[in-house]
């Protein structure tokens, strides 16, 4: 009888964009890959709330495999959602489409006016609390099932710093998801770092060099906006999101190029050219679900709108699989190089 090797399901690898309660698009994302189960994940890059979701399913996998994973994301946001219980202080308008109540946004208001040291003395994070009772840092450090790479950004310099499995900890979660105008700087072995966004939203080489060949990329922001912001507050908006998205869009563009270049190749290839010449690119892409909603809905945590997120987030990933879940461990299913290219 001809022995034949068992088939070994393919592995991906994850790249989580933040985007504040924007995130809980990409827990419904996870929710359905991991109902799916054809694949297996095996490392994760995640920024800001992808830093979160990157967490919360290192932590359900470790304990109990994809089910525990589940149970991790749901938690978390559950948590999340419950922590300002009085909604009219925070949304008006109508539940699919949120906007700040007026206290909240005259708050912010304040927060362009003055720092969080000044407003916010204490440093006080009800995220450290949530980090607190959903994650056991100190097992993730020892077992953690999947591969971590969480995006900060050094505040004395800008640079990237990308913290492994081996270092996570309250204060890098904490650090990958600190907006410089609300939060104090997250000290780290005294350094300070900012949101991750600043620098990586996600860092996708990692991943490359992770040796996975199956490259998952869940992207919360538009890739093109359909008006031209006229106003201070909208410019301000669009301003801010480019610059969270400017190192994504060259780092995506970037390994397009070299992975076109190596397959082009016929001279022998290193490690990095032969992972590049397999890699595979994959996108879900929030754009149609999240494209019309305002960018201050980022700040709404309330339960509701996180489970209709969540919902969205599941639809659209189930719409993936069926329609481009064939292509994982044999061809991309989304062209970098043609979704990244600068307009003409």
């Amino acid at each position: 009888m001809a022995w034949t090797r068992p088939f070994a399901p393919p592995p991906l690898a994850l790249a989580l964009q933040g985007g504040g309660a924007h995130g809980a698009f990409t827990w419904g994302v996870l929710d359905a890959l991991l109902e799916d189960g054809r694949f297996p994940i095996a490392a994760i890059s995640g920024t800001s709330a992808g830093a979160m979701n990157a967490i919360a399913v290192a932590q359900g996998l470790t304990a109990a495999g994809n089910d525990g994973a589940r149970a991790a994301l749901q938690a978390f946001w559950n948590a999340v959602g419950k922590r300002v219980p009085f909604e009219m202080l925070m949304m008006t308008g109508a539940p699919d489409n949120p906007s700040l109540a007026p206290g909240l946004r005259a708050l912010m208001h304040w927060a362009q006016l003055f720092s969080p040291y000044q407003l916010n003395p204490l440093g006080h994070n009800p995220l450290r609390d949530v980090l607190a009772e959903q994650i056991d840092f100190e097992r993730l450090r020892r077992e953690s099932a999947v591969k971590l790479y969480i995006a900060a950004t050094h505040a004395n310099s800008g640079r990237l710093r990308l913290f492994g499995t081996d270092e996570l900890s309250i204060d890098v979660a904490l650090a990958s998801a600190c907006l410089p105008t609300l939060h104090h700087a997250v000290v780290i072995d005294g350094e300070p770092y900012w949101d991750g966004g600043y620098s990586a939203n996600p860092a996708l080489f990692p991943l490359v060099r992770s040796g996975v060949a199956d490259l998952l990329i869940v992207s919360l922001s538009p890739m093109l906006y359909g008006t031209l912001p006229v106003t201070a507050e909208d410019i301000r908006a669009r301003a801010l999101e480019f610059a969270f998205n400017a190192t994504f869009l060259r780092e995506a563009r970037l390994i397009a190029e070299t992975s076109a270049e190596a397959r082009r190749s016929a001279w022998p290839f290193g490690r990095l050219e032969r992972r590049l010449r397999r890699l595979r690119t994959h996108l879900i892409d929030a754009h149609e679900d999240l494209g019309a909603l305002a960018p201050e809905s980022r700040l709404i945590a309330h339960l509701p709108f996180l489970e209709r997120l969540r919902d969205l987030g599941r639809a659209r990933a189930q719409l993936w699989l069926a329609e481009c879940g064939g292509a994982v461990g044999r061809r991309s299913s989304a062209d970098l190089a043609q979704l990244f290219a600068a307009p003409a």
